[in-house]
């Protein structure tokens, strides 16, 4: 396990930040701040909901793709991860991890627009994901083969550890179970729902992440508005610490900024190729559409519950106790807000947190599985891999363990990511002047045909 914390630390020290910031801030230019100018249009197209029909198929709507996306971000990224940042990195990693999203929100619109001009039919939805466009776009299959395989070891695999080890320590303190219990009724009840496919998972997210996200964030807001003096002062000190100023934990800057990277990127997925498999499902269009919303969500995991998170840790004082980390610290943060149900009502939210995670995650493999093979063997095992095998192991591993598993494998994920919307970007930048000259002659609802793209038409599979 050293030997994997070190490969983590030599991928985030030398590679993945500077790879992460320059692919964001370029892509920040090229848009013309498309995460910032462009708001209100993603609200706007939120707006649009239900199950779609198209001669006579069914489809996940662009609503249902947003919410199957935030239920893998909102995960224990926003509470335990968020809580781990802070330990680690002291009260200046919650900086960088805003920044991170604010720059990586451009970087999410792009992949996922890429994910929606590449995706192809399936026979329940679309499908489709950077495997897809790195094949057809790229035209490299074995760099596609490696994105499939690098993903289904991450989300499916690796990452769902982290889930299910996250809820077996928030209900042990919360009610003293037994973690190997808990374990057991999580896989269970895991299985019921990806043997299900894709459909089952889009109902299950639509219900569950609204509830969930309103829920805590509405418990989160009563907390800081009864702290409401406090919150300058809690401002004050994350941007103190942001940049090397008295460190609480003596972490230094460098240690500071990798944390908050590494646990924004873990909580929001901006570039990790992750949520392009989920827009690539949605029926709209036009492929701006659903990258804008999943800019929007990048926003709503980081900025909004990340960050509610953050200053019910800072508020409470207790990050400076070397004891609490992880979902723990969260735990006590809260009950010192709002007593013994404190505790009780994070191991609930984590619980619906955490398994919408594991439910989105598993999709994210499957996509892979089903572009790597289409047989229905294979898909079986994987199902039982991810949804049982894993969340097993993660009930019962440390947490430096899942934690140390997880960051190798997100960076590997994110490194052969960036290098495909690096390449195939100028392909976004041309969908965008397309939707925004559409908008400013009047078009409500911006439409595409591969016939505007001609040089590429024969790469696409739909959008005839």
């Amino acid at each position: 396990m050293e030997y994997i914390s070190l490969l983590s630390d030599i991928l985030w020290t030398y590679v993945l930040l500077a790879a992460l910031l320059g692919c964001g801030l370029w892509f920040t230019w090229r848009t013309r701040f498309v995460q910032f100018r462009m708001v209100g249009e993603m609200l706007r197209l939120l707006s649009d909901s239900g199950m779609k029909s198209e001669q006579g198929r069914r489809h996940i709507s662009s609503f249902q793709a947003f919410m199957v996306s935030l239920a893998s971000r909102i995960g224990t990224g926003n509470l335990a991860g968020v809580a781990t940042a802070i330990a680690v990195g002291g009260p200046g990693a919650v900086f960088w991890m805003w920044l991170i999203a604010l720059i990586g929100a451009a970087t999410a619109f792009v992949e996922s627009t890429l994910a929606q001009l590449y995706k192809q039919p399936h026979s329940d939805s679309y499908i489709g994901g950077p495997a897809y466009y790195i094949r057809k776009g790229m035209h490299s299959r074995w760099m596609a083969a490696l994105f499939a395989i690098l993903i289904t070891l991450t989300f499916a695999l690796a990452n769902n550890a982290v889930q299910s080890n996250t809820i077996a320590g928030a209900m042990q303190q919360a009610f003293g179970l037994d973690p190997m219990l808990v374990g057991a009724g999580l896989t269970a009840v895991t299985l019921a729902v990806v043997f299900g496919g894709i459909q089952r998972v889009a109902r299950v997210c639509s219900v569950l992440v609204p509830v969930m996200a309103v829920g805590y964030l509405v418990l989160a807001v009563a907390i800081v508005a009864l702290n409401i003096e406090k919150v300058p002062h809690v401002f004050g000190i994350i941007v103190s610490n942001a940049f090397g100023m008295g460190q609480a934990l003596g972490g230094g800057l460098g240690m500071t900024v990798i944390y908050g990277v590494k646990r924004g990127l873990f909580s929001n997925e901006a570039g990790e190729g992750s949520a392009p498999n989920v827009a690539a499902t949605a029926a709209v269009s036009h492929p701006v559409k659903q990258g804008l919303i999943q800019a929007l969500g990048v926003f709503t995991d980081t900025l909004v519950v990340c960050s509610c998170t953050a200053i019910i840790i800072l508020i409470s004082g207790l990050y400076t106790d070397p004891d609490l980390n992880g979902i723990q610290l969260t735990q006590s943060a809260m009950q010192s807000e709002v007593g013994s149900v404190g505790p009780v009502f994070v191991a609930v939210a984590i619980f619906l947190f955490a398994f919408s995670s594991i439910i989105g995650n598993y999709y994210y493999g499957e996509a892979n599985v089903r572009y790597l093979s289409e047989s229905k063997t294979l898909l079986a095992v994987f199902r039982l891999c991810s949804g049982g095998l894993m969340v097993m192991f993660g009930a019962l591993a440390s947490l430096d363990t899942v934690w140390s598993l997880v960051d190798v494998c997100m960076a590997l994920l994110t490194l052969c990511n960036l290098v495909a919307i690096a390449t195939l970007g100028r392909l976004t930048f041309r969908l965008l002047d397309d939707y925004r000259s559409q908008r400013r002659r009047g078009i409500r609802d911006p439409q595409f045909h591969r016939s505007q793209m001609p040089d590429i038409a024969d790469q696409l599979d739909c959008w005839q």
